[in-house]
């Protein structure tokens, strides 16, 4: 059991890609009867949407830090062409 570390690392990746024999239960803090709302608003005000999406939701956000969300260069990857070779 964990929570999501951004869309990356062994988590994200069994995730996305674990195949048939992960089974993937989401269950964000607000299906857990004994954490109070109140603490939950507290916890979104004082760390910031991003960190608490991650943290209580069980969001695989990207890095603040990143140029470009990871799903569009995944979608950018392909092996239609080969790789630039230097010479």
């Amino acid at each position: 059991m964990s929570t999501p570390f951004g869309s990356r690392g062994f988590f994200y990746e069994a995730w996305q890609r674990g195949g048939p024999e992960w089974e993937r239960v989401r269950a964000s803090a607000y299906e857990c009867p004994r954490i109070p709302r109140a603490f939950l608003e507290e916890e979104r005000a004082t760390m910031g949407d991003r960190w608490f999406r991650q943290e209580y939701l069980c969001e695989f956000v990207d890095s603040v830090s990143a140029v470009f969300e990871r799903n569009l260069v995944e979608e950018a990857i392909t092996g239609d062409f080969e790789p630039l070779r230097i010479l």
